[in-house]
């Protein structure tokens, strides 16, 4: 029998040496997952944000294209107005926004939270080649329609873009429920 000269095997030493450098890795390692995911999290949560603002503005253009027949009113943070009905044929549709609460709120025959975050609304109405910030202007015009709305937002950055959203919106010239 041979016996062993030393040199087989780790030292303690070298074991813990080792291990602390696979401890370092293995904390490098989870360190990054976990930033990964950290923005992973915030990236979907300003996606839904901007996902949400867009569906509020596509409701806001498509309900002012569609106007029909009946006073147009606003001043502040609300306007009210009239919209052919979603179906062909059917009643022509009152609606109103509103900002109440930090949220924009589209009431019709049922209410429907648009947009939450919300620290402010203005509306303004175009009058020949002025903005004005309410409709009617006077009481004689009441059954006008301004040539174009304006809405500005000003948006809380929860988990999204923050800062001002500005959207004018030209009305028809001719209400839609008229004969050409």
């Amino acid at each position: 029998m041979k016996e062993g000269s030393g040199e087989e095997g780790f030292t303690l030493l070298e074991l813990i040496i080792s291990l602390g450098l696979f401890a370092l890795i293995a904390v490098a390692g989870l360190t990054l997952l976990n930033s990964v995911m950290t923005t992973q999290e915030r990236t979907e949560g300003r996606l839904d944000r901007t996902a949400a603002i867009q569906r509020t503005m596509f409701v806001l253009q498509s309900d002012l294209d569609q106007i029909t027949r009946g006073a147009v009113s606003g001043r502040g943070s609300n306007i009210a107005f009239t919209r052919v009905a979603a179906g062909m044929g059917g009643p022509p549709v009152p609606l109103r926004y509103a900002a109440t609460g930090g949220a924009l709120v589209r009431a019709a025959p049922q209410p429907q939270l648009l947009l939450t975050g919300v620290s402010g609304v203005r509306w303004r109405f175009l009058d020949g080649q002025n903005w004005v910030d309410r409709w009617p202007p006077n009481e004689d015009r009441k059954d006008d329609w301004p040539r174009a709305v304006q809405v500005e937002m000003q948006l809380a950055g929860e988990r999204g873009p923050q800062g001002t959203l500005r959207r004018v919106v030209a009305l028809p010239v001719k209400p839609q429920d008229e004969p050409q």
